[in-house]
Protein backbone atom coordinates (compact mmCIF):
# COMPACT_ATOMS: atom_id res chain seq x y z
CA UNK A 1 0.00 0.00 0.00
CA UNK A 2 0.83 3.48 -0.44
CA UNK A 3 0.19 6.23 2.03
CA UNK A 4 0.47 10.15 1.84
CA UNK A 5 2.03 11.66 5.41
CA UNK A 6 0.96 15.74 6.08
CA UNK A 7 3.80 16.37 8.94
CA UNK A 8 0.99 19.01 11.15
CA UNK A 9 -0.54 20.72 7.88
CA UNK A 10 -1.32 24.02 8.43
CA UNK A 11 -3.69 25.01 5.45
CA UNK A 12 -7.14 23.45 5.04
CA UNK A 13 -7.70 23.89 1.55
CA UNK A 14 -4.23 22.08 0.97
CA UNK A 15 -4.96 18.85 2.99
CA UNK A 16 -8.79 18.95 1.29
CA UNK A 17 -7.12 18.58 -1.48
CA UNK A 18 -4.81 15.72 -0.70
CA UNK A 19 -7.47 14.02 0.44
CA UNK A 20 -9.27 14.13 -3.14
CA UNK A 21 -6.24 12.99 -4.51
CA UNK A 22 -5.62 10.65 -1.92
CA UNK A 23 -9.05 8.82 -1.96
CA UNK A 24 -9.08 8.83 -6.37
CA UNK A 25 -5.56 6.86 -6.00
CA UNK A 26 -6.58 4.37 -3.10
CA UNK A 27 -3.65 6.16 -0.80
CA UNK A 28 -4.16 6.18 2.77
CA UNK A 29 -3.60 9.44 4.59
CA UNK A 30 -1.87 10.00 7.80
CA UNK A 31 -2.27 13.26 9.14
CA UNK A 32 0.20 14.32 12.12
CA UNK A 33 -1.00 16.52 14.48
CA UNK A 34 -1.00 19.25 15.44
CA UNK A 35 -2.78 20.76 12.60
CA UNK A 36 -4.21 24.43 12.40
CA UNK A 37 -7.70 23.83 11.52
CA UNK A 38 -10.76 21.30 12.24
CA UNK A 39 -11.27 18.64 9.93
CA UNK A 40 -15.21 19.63 8.99
CA UNK A 41 -14.01 22.92 8.42
CA UNK A 42 -15.44 24.22 5.53
CA UNK A 43 -12.70 24.71 3.28
CA UNK A 44 -11.58 21.10 3.99
CA UNK A 45 -15.05 20.19 3.12
CA UNK A 46 -15.06 22.59 -0.14
CA UNK A 47 -11.70 20.90 -1.20
CA UNK A 48 -12.14 17.59 -0.31
CA UNK A 49 -16.03 17.42 -1.14
CA UNK A 50 -16.85 14.75 -1.28
CA UNK A 51 -13.99 12.26 -1.00
CA UNK A 52 -13.98 12.43 2.60
CA UNK A 53 -16.19 9.43 2.78
CA UNK A 54 -14.07 6.85 0.81
CA UNK A 55 -10.68 8.54 1.92
CA UNK A 56 -9.17 6.45 4.48
CA UNK A 57 -7.78 8.76 6.80
CA UNK A 58 -5.50 7.85 9.55
CA UNK A 59 -4.78 10.90 12.52
CA UNK A 60 -1.40 10.72 14.70
CA UNK A 61 -0.93 12.58 17.91
CA UNK A 62 2.69 13.48 16.55
CA UNK A 63 5.50 12.41 15.21
CA UNK A 64 6.61 9.66 17.57
CA UNK A 65 3.42 8.13 17.69
CA UNK A 66 3.58 7.87 13.93
CA UNK A 67 6.53 6.46 13.46
CA UNK A 68 6.00 3.19 16.65
CA UNK A 69 2.84 2.88 14.07
CA UNK A 70 4.49 2.80 10.94
CA UNK A 71 5.37 -0.33 8.76
CA UNK A 72 6.93 0.26 5.76
CA UNK A 73 9.92 2.39 3.52
CA UNK A 74 9.44 6.30 4.63
CA UNK A 75 10.47 8.68 1.67
CA UNK A 76 10.39 12.48 2.59
CA UNK A 77 9.93 15.58 0.39
CA UNK A 78 12.23 18.47 0.73
CA UNK A 79 13.97 21.37 -0.59
CA UNK A 80 17.04 19.62 1.25
CA UNK A 81 16.33 16.52 -1.21
CA UNK A 82 18.88 15.54 -4.54
CA UNK A 83 16.90 13.51 -6.34
CA UNK A 84 13.73 13.56 -8.39
CA UNK A 85 10.64 11.06 -7.61
CA UNK A 86 11.70 9.00 -10.74
CA UNK A 87 15.27 8.25 -9.71
CA UNK A 88 14.08 6.22 -6.60
CA UNK A 89 13.08 2.08 -7.63
CA UNK A 90 10.44 2.05 -5.14
CA UNK A 91 9.85 -1.21 -3.68
CA UNK A 92 6.88 -3.17 -4.42
CA UNK A 93 6.77 -6.04 -1.28
CA UNK A 94 6.68 -3.02 1.19
CA UNK A 95 4.14 -0.50 2.28
CA UNK A 96 5.48 3.01 0.85
CA UNK A 97 4.92 6.70 3.28
CA UNK A 98 5.34 9.29 1.65
CA UNK A 99 5.89 12.19 4.04
CA UNK A 100 4.84 16.12 2.99
CA UNK A 101 5.90 18.94 5.22
CA UNK A 102 4.03 21.57 6.86
CA UNK A 103 3.60 24.59 4.95
CA UNK A 104 5.31 27.15 6.42
CA UNK A 105 8.40 24.96 7.59
CA UNK A 106 8.48 21.89 5.79
CA UNK A 107 9.75 18.55 7.91
CA UNK A 108 12.15 19.30 10.57
CA UNK A 109 15.84 19.01 9.98
CA UNK A 110 16.53 16.88 12.49
CA UNK A 111 13.76 13.91 10.89
CA UNK A 112 15.43 15.15 6.95
CA UNK A 113 18.97 14.90 8.01
CA UNK A 114 18.62 11.30 9.57
CA UNK A 115 17.29 10.30 6.04
CA UNK A 116 18.73 12.33 3.14
CA UNK A 117 19.10 9.15 1.65
CA UNK A 118 15.26 9.06 0.88
CA UNK A 119 14.30 13.09 0.17
CA UNK A 120 12.85 14.12 -2.69
CA UNK A 121 13.32 16.78 -4.60
CA UNK A 122 10.89 18.26 -7.73
CA UNK A 123 13.03 20.44 -9.93
CA UNK A 124 11.68 23.34 -10.88
CA UNK A 125 13.25 26.96 -11.80
CA UNK A 126 15.62 28.68 -9.58
CA UNK A 127 13.59 31.60 -8.73
CA UNK A 128 10.46 29.41 -7.58
CA UNK A 129 11.07 28.88 -4.07
CA UNK A 130 8.66 25.95 -4.19
CA UNK A 131 5.59 24.28 -5.31
CA UNK A 132 1.93 24.09 -3.36
CA UNK A 133 2.08 20.81 -1.12
CA UNK A 134 -1.19 19.49 -2.34
CA UNK A 135 0.71 19.45 -5.75
CA UNK A 136 3.82 18.06 -4.95
CA UNK A 137 1.99 15.53 -3.28
CA UNK A 138 0.10 14.36 -6.53
CA UNK A 139 3.23 14.44 -8.57
CA UNK A 140 5.06 12.11 -6.03
CA UNK A 141 2.28 10.00 -5.76
CA UNK A 142 1.99 9.48 -9.05
CA UNK A 143 5.40 8.32 -9.81
CA UNK A 144 4.77 5.66 -7.17
CA UNK A 145 1.79 4.12 -8.54
CA UNK A 146 3.41 4.52 -11.76
CA UNK A 147 5.98 2.05 -10.89
CA UNK A 148 3.25 -0.19 -9.62
CA UNK A 149 1.58 -0.30 -12.85
CA UNK A 150 -1.74 1.70 -11.07
CA UNK A 151 -2.34 -1.24 -9.30
CA UNK A 152 -6.33 -1.68 -8.42
CA UNK A 153 -7.21 1.81 -10.27
CA UNK A 154 -9.04 2.21 -12.86
CA UNK A 155 -8.57 3.03 -16.50
CA UNK A 156 -11.67 3.58 -17.44
CA UNK A 157 -14.42 6.38 -16.41
CA UNK A 158 -17.08 4.39 -13.28
CA UNK A 159 -19.04 6.82 -12.09
CA UNK A 160 -20.50 8.95 -15.40
CA UNK A 161 -20.01 6.01 -17.98
CA UNK A 162 -18.06 8.75 -20.28
CA UNK A 163 -18.01 7.82 -24.04
CA UNK A 164 -17.27 9.88 -26.89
Amino acid sequence: MIHAVLYEPEIPQNTGNIIRTCAAFSVQLHLIEPFSFYLDEAHVKRAGMDYRDIADIRIHSGWDEFCRECDGELYFTSRYGSRTPDSFTYPTDRDLYFVFGKESSGIPKPILKANLDRCIRIPMDAKARCLNVSNTAAIVLYEALRQRQFEGLSFTEQLKQGVL
